[in-house]
């Protein structure tokens, strides 16, 4: 079985159909149950509270885009039962372009909206004014302190999701008569 130094850094999302494939939230509930290690049909459809045919055809889809991949199989009474992993350790996007929904961005907040509303969160938004050089030194912070935390991850505890993003929002027009 393939071990996580083995698998490639980042899959590029390049084609229509991976940029489908990870924009389903049932699918990117899936990839994140393989995020740290292989399940199967029936342990992905149980994590995620899904039936085990739904659980299976969002899996195909996905194993089809490339995304994810069967790592091990083993005979159960005759079946043979595939476990599946993430095909690398993160998936990168195409910038969705000037308008566009951002793809990972959905994702989180459907995942906030659905956490148990009594469980502890830590959500913030800040506004900063920055140099170049300081907006590129706190992104290049909030990646390795995501990337030490990733390393830190064990299997055998619960999950906790990790979404930032640091952007410059888009200019408004100054309003007419307003003072510059």
């Amino acid at each position: 079985m393939p071990t996580d130094d083995d698998l490639p850094e980042t899959f590029h999302v390049t084609t229509d159909e991976q940029l489908r494939a990870v924009s389903n939230l049932t699918r990117h509930r899936i990839m994140a149950v393989l995020r740290f290690e292989p399940a199967t049909i029936t342990q992905i459809a149980d994590r995620i509270g899904l039936a085990k045919g739904s659980s299976s055809y969002h899996v195909r889809l996905l194993e089809r885009a490339g995304l994810v991949k069967v790592v091990r199989t083993r005979k159960v009474r005759g079946v043979t039962e595939r476990y599946y992993a993430m095909a690398a350790r993160s998936i990168a996007l195409p910038d969705p372009g000037e308008g566009g929904p951002d793809v990972l961005m959905r994702h989180a907040v459907a995942d906030l909206e659905a956490a148990p509303a009594d469980g502890e969160r830590h959500v913030r938004m800040a506004h900063l004014r920055l140099t170049e050089e300081q907006f590129a030194q706190l992104g290049a912070r909030l990646q390795a302190l995501a990337d030490e935390y990733r390393e830190l991850s064990d299997p055998s505890l619960p999950d906790a999701s990790l979404v930032f993003a640091l952007f410059h929002p888009a200019s408004r027009p100054q309003a007419e008569g307003s003072a510059e």
